[in-house]
């Protein structure tokens, strides 16, 4: 209502109040068949306003179902990520009854995602985790927590991506393509990609070419100490070869740790240390919630050193790696734990889908843009246009706008209102017509459909938010 969005505006509080009032009159008319849904297409007001609703809920000692889902996530693999980015984090949670994942894709393109989401958490078995007597941030806000700054690492940086280049035969120039770096033999130069990885880690092997200027190297420790007068090149060393002292790189070094091995005197040594930055793993079944479990422990002791979130995976398809690796990190982001992700997969995927992976979970997120952003609805019986072709047709011309959001919806009932995250809108209002928007102003009616992509692009322009893509 107009009352609820003056007082609270577009927020989680508005949209669980705006609950409250129907729910209200429900019981007063004692029904009860009820099923909550607190949907949004922004992951971080959507997972917020859950959470919210059922905190509200158990103030009033009320138990009612929750729908879970991210409206309008999109086509792709963006769809699937920004899916289980909201609704994996309250699956971990333990909330949600039933859930949807909206695709601008065939219907039946949709089950399989919601199903695999589900099923991962039957098969899984207690693994416990020390409880928590209180959490030392805000589940109903992101913001993201305060870490000291190790190079580019933590603090005001955006989090960073890893890359996984351990398990190549050999390490060459063309082994960084696929991660955002292209070297361009003509120039003697490296040109970086907007989704260019921070570091890569390489195990054991060594470099023996030019790096691009960056990039970080990171190598295991015994092999990093051939290579310590390297620029650029950094050690992971194990918790129990930092605590015994060996030698560590005077600027940056990745101690690679499990919860297990947090300790007082752990914590007391990287506390004080700063050149620290911790690459989190985990082998717990609940390997979200354990890693959570040891931020809060940094947090509550008061230690701000920086974390890279680290997850290996394997013997799964490359669809479950998009959502579980999704929900993983993605969970933990949208609650500001994070300052870098690290993606293992084993023979699962290529480097290019990976890189693509480790950057879509940053953008689904928002701690890190990288592209252009589309909410767009799935097709229901009221779309006036062809929702999958125009969405591939807009993406064709506008995939290289970084951090602009356009949302394409197929009809005038929800559009509006679900788009109203967008900087620019193109919604079907009758057959062949679209109406633009920017932001939630209508700006321009009945535009004739086969001239709409080139009158969405003059509106970006005019607004100055166009740039010319590198292609041309």
């Amino acid at each position: 209502s107009d009352r609820i969005l003056n007082r609270y505006g577009d927020t989680p509080e508005g949209m669980v109040e705006s609950a409250f009032e129907f729910l209200r009159i429900c019981r007063d008319e004692d029904y009860h068949e009820i099923v909550l849904s607190m949907k949004a297409s922004n992951t971080q007001v959507m997972v917020q306003a859950y959470r919210l609703l059922v905190h509200r809920m158990m103030q009033e000692g009320w138990d009612y179902p929750l729908h879970l889902g991210v409206t309008e996530a999109g086509d792709g693999e963006d769809g699937r990520i920004k899916s289980a980015v909201g609704i994996g984090a309250l699956l971990e949670d333990g909330l949600g009854d039933t859930i949807r994942v909206s695709l601008t894709e065939e219907p039946e393109a949709e089950i399989p995602v919601a199903r695999a989401l589900a099923d991962r958490y039957t098969a899984r078995q207690g693994d416990p985790i020390p409880e928590i007597d209180e959490l030392p941030y805000d589940p109903f806000a992101h913001e993201r927590r305060h870490t000291r700054e190790v190079l580019n690492i933590g603090a005001r940086h955006v989090p960073v991506v890893m890359a996984d280049l351990s398990g190549k035969e050999k390490i060459t120039p063309a082994s960084l393509f696929s991660w955002g770096y292209a070297y361009s033999v003509p120039l003697d130069k490296w040109n970086l990609a907007d989704q260019a990885c921070d570091y890569a880690f390489i195990g054991k092997h060594r470099i023996d070419f030019e790096i691009p200027g960056t990039l970080g190297i990171v190598q295991e420790h015994a092999t990093w100490l051939l290579d310590r007068d390297k620029e650029r090149h950094y050690p992971q060393v194990s918790a129990k070869d930092y605590r015994s002292g060996v030698e560590l790189h005077p600027r940056l070094n990745f101690v690679h740790c499990t919860l297990k091995d947090v300790d007082a005197a752990f914590l007391a040594q990287v506390k004080n240390d700063p050149t620290a930055v911790l690459l989190l793993d985990t082998w717990n079944d609940h390997g979200m919630a354990e890693q959570r479990r040891l931020i809060i422990e940094l947090m509550q002791q008061d230690c701000d050193v920086p974390v890279i979130l680290g997850r290996a995976y394997g013997d799964i398809s490359e669809e479950q790696l998009q959502l579980f690796s999704a929900t993983d990190l993605g969970a933990l982001l949208l609650d500001g734990l994070g300052d870098g992700i690290f993606i293992a997969p084993e023979g699962v995927g290529s480097d290019a889908s990976a890189n693509r992976l480790a950057f879509g979970i940053l953008q689904a997120t928002r701690t890190r843009i990288s592209k252009t952003e589309y909410i767009s609805c799935p097709s229901c019986g009221r779309t006036l246009f062809d929702l999958q072709e125009t969405t591939a047709k807009i993406r064709a011309r506008t995939s290289h706008l970084k951090g602009v959001k356009i949302g394409i919806m197929g009809c005038i009932v929800n559009g509006p209102g679900e788009m109203a995250d967008a900087d620019f809108g193109y919604v079907g209002t009758g057959p062949g017509v679209i109406t633009l928007y920017r932001e939630k102003e209508v700006v321009k009616r009945n535009v004739p459909s086969a001239q709409a992509v080139n009158e969405l692009i003059a509106l970006i322009k005019e607004h100055g938010m166009w740039v010319e893509s590198v292609e041309g």
